[in-house]
Protein backbone atom coordinates (compact mmCIF):
# COMPACT_ATOMS: atom_id res chain seq x y z
CA UNK A 1 0.00 0.00 0.00
CA UNK A 2 1.31 3.20 -0.70
CA UNK A 3 -0.87 5.32 1.58
CA UNK A 4 -1.32 5.64 5.10
CA UNK A 5 -4.93 4.65 5.80
CA UNK A 6 -6.50 4.93 9.55
CA UNK A 7 -7.23 1.09 9.85
CA UNK A 8 -6.59 -2.18 8.04
CA UNK A 9 -10.20 -3.11 8.17
CA UNK A 10 -12.98 -1.23 8.47
CA UNK A 11 -16.66 -2.97 9.10
CA UNK A 12 -19.81 -1.08 8.24
CA UNK A 13 -22.42 -2.97 10.16
CA UNK A 14 -22.65 -4.21 14.27
CA UNK A 15 -24.58 -7.28 13.59
CA UNK A 16 -23.23 -10.50 14.33
CA UNK A 17 -21.56 -10.89 11.25
CA UNK A 18 -19.29 -7.92 11.48
CA UNK A 19 -18.71 -8.47 15.50
CA UNK A 20 -17.76 -11.76 14.18
CA UNK A 21 -15.32 -10.67 11.59
CA UNK A 22 -14.10 -7.75 13.97
CA UNK A 23 -13.23 -10.16 16.19
CA UNK A 24 -11.46 -12.49 13.70
CA UNK A 25 -9.78 -9.07 12.18
CA UNK A 26 -8.49 -8.04 15.40
CA UNK A 27 -7.12 -11.16 16.63
CA UNK A 28 -5.18 -11.37 13.43
CA UNK A 29 -3.45 -8.36 13.99
CA UNK A 30 -5.20 -5.81 12.06
CA UNK A 31 -6.33 -2.24 13.32
CA UNK A 32 -9.97 -2.65 12.99
CA UNK A 33 -13.09 0.01 13.09
CA UNK A 34 -16.73 -1.37 13.23
CA UNK A 35 -19.59 1.53 12.38
CA UNK A 36 -22.51 0.66 13.32
CA UNK A 37 -25.41 3.51 13.19
CA UNK A 38 -27.80 2.46 16.04
CA UNK A 39 -26.69 -0.34 18.06
CA UNK A 40 -24.53 -3.23 18.21
CA UNK A 41 -26.00 -6.44 18.04
CA UNK A 42 -28.39 -6.00 14.72
CA UNK A 43 -31.42 -8.76 14.15
CA UNK A 44 -30.79 -10.30 17.22
CA UNK A 45 -31.80 -7.54 19.38
CA UNK A 46 -35.12 -8.15 18.28
CA UNK A 47 -35.40 -11.17 19.54
CA UNK A 48 -36.42 -12.43 22.74
CA UNK A 49 -34.71 -15.47 23.01
CA UNK A 50 -32.17 -17.59 21.25
CA UNK A 51 -32.11 -21.19 21.98
CA UNK A 52 -30.59 -22.79 18.33
CA UNK A 53 -27.42 -21.28 18.66
CA UNK A 54 -24.61 -23.83 19.00
CA UNK A 55 -22.62 -23.43 22.90
CA UNK A 56 -25.70 -22.04 24.58
CA UNK A 57 -27.90 -25.08 25.88
CA UNK A 58 -30.13 -22.60 27.80
CA UNK A 59 -32.35 -20.06 25.47
CA UNK A 60 -30.04 -16.40 25.43
CA UNK A 61 -31.67 -13.08 25.34
CA UNK A 62 -30.85 -12.10 22.08
CA UNK A 63 -30.09 -8.13 23.15
CA UNK A 64 -27.84 -10.56 25.82
CA UNK A 65 -25.75 -12.27 23.68
CA UNK A 66 -25.34 -9.10 21.59
CA UNK A 67 -23.34 -7.74 24.76
CA UNK A 68 -21.20 -10.45 24.74
CA UNK A 69 -20.26 -9.97 21.26
CA UNK A 70 -19.30 -6.47 22.00
CA UNK A 71 -16.99 -7.57 25.06
CA UNK A 72 -15.31 -9.92 23.38
CA UNK A 73 -14.41 -7.86 20.63
CA UNK A 74 -13.43 -4.88 22.97
CA UNK A 75 -11.40 -7.12 25.05
CA UNK A 76 -9.23 -7.61 21.77
CA UNK A 77 -9.54 -3.86 20.72
CA UNK A 78 -11.97 -3.50 18.44
CA UNK A 79 -12.64 -0.30 18.10
CA UNK A 80 -16.03 1.37 17.65
CA UNK A 81 -18.01 4.47 15.77
CA UNK A 82 -21.42 5.07 15.78
CA UNK A 83 -22.26 7.19 12.44
CA UNK A 84 -24.42 6.36 9.40
CA UNK A 85 -22.18 5.70 6.57
CA UNK A 86 -23.42 7.66 3.45
CA UNK A 87 -21.11 6.91 0.95
CA UNK A 88 -18.14 4.66 -0.40
CA UNK A 89 -14.93 5.48 -2.52
CA UNK A 90 -13.24 2.37 -2.82
CA UNK A 91 -12.20 2.74 -6.20
CA UNK A 92 -8.20 3.12 -4.64
CA UNK A 93 -6.00 1.04 -2.71
CA UNK A 94 -7.27 2.71 -0.35
CA UNK A 95 -11.15 2.90 0.58
CA UNK A 96 -12.41 5.17 1.98
CA UNK A 97 -15.58 5.22 4.07
CA UNK A 98 -17.26 8.90 4.09
CA UNK A 99 -19.96 8.87 6.80
CA UNK A 100 -22.66 11.70 8.00
CA UNK A 101 -20.11 13.11 10.46
CA UNK A 102 -17.11 11.73 9.75
CA UNK A 103 -14.73 9.87 6.98
CA UNK A 104 -12.38 7.31 7.83
CA UNK A 105 -9.84 5.23 5.32
CA UNK A 106 -8.81 1.39 5.19
CA UNK A 107 -7.16 -1.19 3.45
CA UNK A 108 -9.87 -3.31 3.34
CA UNK A 109 -13.87 -2.83 3.82
CA UNK A 110 -16.35 -5.18 4.70
CA UNK A 111 -20.33 -4.35 4.68
CA UNK A 112 -22.70 -6.08 6.91
CA UNK A 113 -24.95 -3.63 7.17
CA UNK A 114 -27.54 -6.48 7.29
CA UNK A 115 -31.05 -5.82 6.36
CA UNK A 116 -34.54 -4.53 7.65
CA UNK A 117 -37.70 -6.57 7.42
CA UNK A 118 -40.54 -4.76 5.95
CA UNK A 119 -42.89 -3.68 8.55
CA UNK A 120 -46.81 -3.50 9.03
CA UNK A 121 -46.54 0.40 10.29
CA UNK A 122 -49.46 -0.03 12.73
CA UNK A 123 -49.84 0.40 16.12
CA UNK A 124 -48.78 -2.20 18.52
CA UNK A 125 -46.66 -3.56 16.15
CA UNK A 126 -42.83 -2.36 17.97
CA UNK A 127 -44.22 -2.43 21.10
CA UNK A 128 -44.20 -6.04 20.92
CA UNK A 129 -41.77 -6.81 18.81
CA UNK A 130 -40.24 -9.68 20.56
CA UNK A 131 -43.58 -9.93 22.99
CA UNK A 132 -45.52 -11.93 20.23
CA UNK A 133 -44.43 -10.22 17.28
CA UNK A 134 -41.73 -11.68 15.47
CA UNK A 135 -40.60 -11.61 11.53
CA UNK A 136 -38.42 -14.97 11.80
CA UNK A 137 -40.46 -18.22 12.43
CA UNK A 138 -37.25 -20.69 12.51
CA UNK A 139 -35.55 -18.50 15.12
CA UNK A 140 -39.09 -18.02 17.23
CA UNK A 141 -41.44 -20.82 16.50
CA UNK A 142 -40.87 -23.12 19.58
CA UNK A 143 -41.93 -20.61 22.04
CA UNK A 144 -45.25 -20.71 20.50
CA UNK A 145 -45.67 -24.50 20.94
CA UNK A 146 -49.53 -25.35 20.69
CA UNK A 147 -50.19 -22.02 20.85
CA UNK A 148 -52.62 -20.34 17.73
CA UNK A 149 -50.36 -17.88 15.82
CA UNK A 150 -50.80 -15.71 12.78
CA UNK A 151 -48.93 -14.96 9.23
CA UNK A 152 -48.89 -11.61 7.65
CA UNK A 153 -48.39 -12.27 3.90
CA UNK A 154 -49.16 -14.22 0.99
CA UNK A 155 -45.51 -15.08 -0.60
CA UNK A 156 -43.04 -17.81 -0.51
CA UNK A 157 -41.57 -16.71 2.66
CA UNK A 158 -44.91 -16.42 4.40
CA UNK A 159 -46.19 -19.88 3.50
CA UNK A 160 -42.70 -21.28 3.61
CA UNK A 161 -43.05 -20.01 7.91
CA UNK A 162 -46.12 -20.88 7.95
CA UNK A 163 -45.84 -24.74 7.20
CA UNK A 164 -43.08 -24.37 9.61
CA UNK A 165 -44.70 -23.27 12.31
CA UNK A 166 -47.64 -25.86 11.75
CA UNK A 167 -45.41 -28.34 13.34
CA UNK A 168 -45.13 -26.85 16.36
CA UNK A 169 -48.13 -24.66 16.88
CA UNK A 170 -52.00 -25.39 16.88
CA UNK A 171 -52.84 -23.43 14.01
CA UNK A 172 -51.89 -20.86 11.88
CA UNK A 173 -53.96 -18.38 10.16
CA UNK A 174 -52.64 -16.39 6.98
CA UNK A 175 -53.98 -13.37 6.53
CA UNK A 176 -53.45 -11.84 3.28
CA UNK A 177 -54.72 -8.45 1.59
CA UNK A 178 -55.75 -10.32 -1.57
CA UNK A 179 -57.75 -12.66 -2.74
CA UNK A 180 -54.99 -15.47 -3.66
CA UNK A 181 -51.84 -16.12 -2.66
CA UNK A 182 -48.17 -14.71 -4.06
CA UNK A 183 -46.29 -17.84 -3.29
CA UNK A 184 -45.48 -20.22 -5.75
CA UNK A 185 -47.84 -22.94 -7.03
CA UNK A 186 -46.32 -25.99 -5.09
CA UNK A 187 -46.32 -23.87 -1.87
CA UNK A 188 -49.60 -22.97 -1.79
CA UNK A 189 -50.81 -26.32 -2.54
CA UNK A 190 -48.91 -27.81 0.43
CA UNK A 191 -50.41 -24.71 2.38
CA UNK A 192 -53.94 -25.44 1.30
CA UNK A 193 -53.32 -29.31 1.93
CA UNK A 194 -52.00 -28.61 5.24
CA UNK A 195 -55.44 -28.85 7.72
CA UNK A 196 -53.82 -26.58 10.63
CA UNK A 197 -53.57 -23.71 8.12
CA UNK A 198 -56.34 -21.66 7.85
CA UNK A 199 -57.27 -18.31 5.23
CA UNK A 200 -58.70 -14.60 5.90
CA UNK A 201 -58.49 -13.04 2.45
CA UNK A 202 -58.49 -9.43 1.26
CA UNK A 203 -57.88 -8.11 4.99
CA UNK A 204 -54.97 -5.86 6.47
CA UNK A 205 -53.81 -5.92 9.70
CA UNK A 206 -55.07 -2.27 11.86
CA UNK A 207 -53.39 -2.85 14.66
CA UNK A 208 -51.62 -5.07 16.96
CA UNK A 209 -53.39 -5.32 20.94
CA UNK A 210 -52.49 -7.68 24.04
CA UNK A 211 -51.65 -7.05 27.87
CA UNK A 212 -47.60 -7.45 27.65
CA UNK A 213 -47.57 -10.13 25.07
CA UNK A 214 -50.07 -10.12 22.10
CA UNK A 215 -53.12 -11.21 22.82
CA UNK A 216 -55.50 -10.17 19.55
CA UNK A 217 -55.15 -7.81 15.99
CA UNK A 218 -58.03 -5.93 14.62
CA UNK A 219 -58.51 -6.69 10.96
CA UNK A 220 -60.00 -4.90 8.15
CA UNK A 221 -61.63 -5.95 5.30
CA UNK A 222 -60.40 -4.00 1.78
CA UNK A 223 -64.07 -4.99 0.42
CA UNK A 224 -66.43 -4.09 3.04
CA UNK A 225 -64.55 -1.76 5.04
CA UNK A 226 -65.59 -4.02 8.04
CA UNK A 227 -63.54 -4.32 11.40
CA UNK A 228 -63.07 -7.17 13.11
CA UNK A 229 -60.94 -8.80 16.01
CA UNK A 230 -58.64 -11.77 15.68
CA UNK A 231 -57.51 -13.44 18.39
CA UNK A 232 -53.76 -14.72 18.18
CA UNK A 233 -51.20 -15.54 20.27
CA UNK A 234 -48.12 -14.61 18.18
CA UNK A 235 -47.97 -12.85 14.94
CA UNK A 236 -45.30 -13.68 12.12
CA UNK A 237 -45.13 -11.05 9.88
CA UNK A 238 -43.77 -11.79 6.39
CA UNK A 239 -44.02 -9.51 3.83
CA UNK A 240 -40.88 -8.47 2.39
CA UNK A 241 -37.05 -7.82 3.61
CA UNK A 242 -34.81 -5.64 2.31
CA UNK A 243 -31.09 -5.31 2.50
CA UNK A 244 -29.44 -2.00 3.84
CA UNK A 245 -27.60 -0.90 0.63
CA UNK A 246 -27.98 2.70 -0.14
CA UNK A 247 -25.01 3.87 -0.12
CA UNK A 248 -23.22 1.35 -2.14
CA UNK A 249 -25.64 2.16 -5.18
CA UNK A 250 -23.59 1.84 -8.36
CA UNK A 251 -20.31 0.87 -6.57
CA UNK A 252 -20.84 -2.65 -5.64
CA UNK A 253 -22.15 -5.11 -7.48
CA UNK A 254 -25.99 -6.23 -6.37
CA UNK A 255 -28.75 -8.82 -7.30
CA UNK A 256 -31.88 -7.90 -8.39
CA UNK A 257 -33.34 -7.54 -5.22
CA UNK A 258 -30.57 -5.63 -3.80
CA UNK A 259 -28.07 -8.04 -2.17
CA UNK A 260 -24.54 -7.83 -2.50
CA UNK A 261 -23.13 -10.51 -4.72
CA UNK A 262 -20.00 -12.10 -3.21
CA UNK A 263 -18.52 -15.37 -3.64
CA UNK A 264 -17.66 -18.07 -1.01
CA UNK A 265 -14.79 -15.98 -0.21
CA UNK A 266 -17.24 -12.98 0.42
CA UNK A 267 -15.10 -11.31 -1.82
CA UNK A 268 -17.06 -8.51 -4.12
CA UNK A 269 -17.07 -7.44 -7.70
CA UNK A 270 -14.17 -4.65 -6.23
CA UNK A 271 -10.96 -6.01 -5.15
CA UNK A 272 -10.04 -5.39 -0.69
CA UNK A 273 -14.25 -5.38 -0.49
CA UNK A 274 -15.75 -8.05 1.09
CA UNK A 275 -19.52 -8.19 2.26
CA UNK A 276 -21.10 -11.10 4.77
CA UNK A 277 -24.47 -11.74 6.87
CA UNK A 278 -27.78 -11.03 5.94
CA UNK A 279 -26.74 -7.88 3.36
CA UNK A 280 -25.41 -10.65 0.87
CA UNK A 281 -27.05 -12.49 -1.88
CA UNK A 282 -28.42 -16.00 -0.91
CA UNK A 283 -27.97 -15.25 3.26
CA UNK A 284 -30.42 -17.30 5.03
CA UNK A 285 -31.00 -14.53 7.30
CA UNK A 286 -29.56 -16.75 10.40
CA UNK A 287 -27.63 -16.48 13.08
CA UNK A 288 -25.06 -19.34 12.83
CA UNK A 289 -24.64 -18.08 9.05
CA UNK A 290 -23.89 -14.45 10.11
CA UNK A 291 -21.11 -15.63 12.43
CA UNK A 292 -19.76 -17.93 9.46
CA UNK A 293 -19.76 -15.53 6.94
CA UNK A 294 -18.25 -12.50 9.09
CA UNK A 295 -15.38 -15.23 10.00
CA UNK A 296 -14.87 -15.52 6.30
CA UNK A 297 -14.93 -12.11 5.71
CA UNK A 298 -12.35 -11.50 8.30
CA UNK A 299 -9.98 -14.07 6.67
CA UNK A 300 -10.36 -13.45 3.02
CA UNK A 301 -9.30 -9.75 4.20
CA UNK A 302 -6.51 -11.19 6.29
CA UNK A 303 -5.76 -13.05 2.73
CA UNK A 304 -6.28 -9.75 0.89
CA UNK A 305 -3.90 -7.33 2.95
CA UNK A 306 -0.63 -9.70 3.20
CA UNK A 307 -0.62 -10.41 -0.33
CA UNK A 308 -1.30 -6.73 -1.23
CA UNK A 309 1.81 -5.93 1.37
Amino acid sequence: MTADPQYDVIIIGGGAAGLAASIYSVRAMLKTLVIERQALGGQILLTGEIENYPGFPEPIDGPELAMLYQKQAERFGVQFEYDTVANLDVSGAVKRVICEDNEYTAKTVIITSGGEHNKLEVPGEDYFSGKGVSYCATCDGNFFRDMDVTVVGGGDAAMDEGLYLTRMTKSVTVIHRRDELRASKILQQRAFDNPKMKFVWNSVVEEIKGNGTVQSMTLKNLKTDELSEHLTEGIFIFIGFHPVNEFMQGIIDLDSAGHVITNLQMETNVPGVFAAGDVRQFSDRQLANAVGDGVAAALAAYRYINEDD
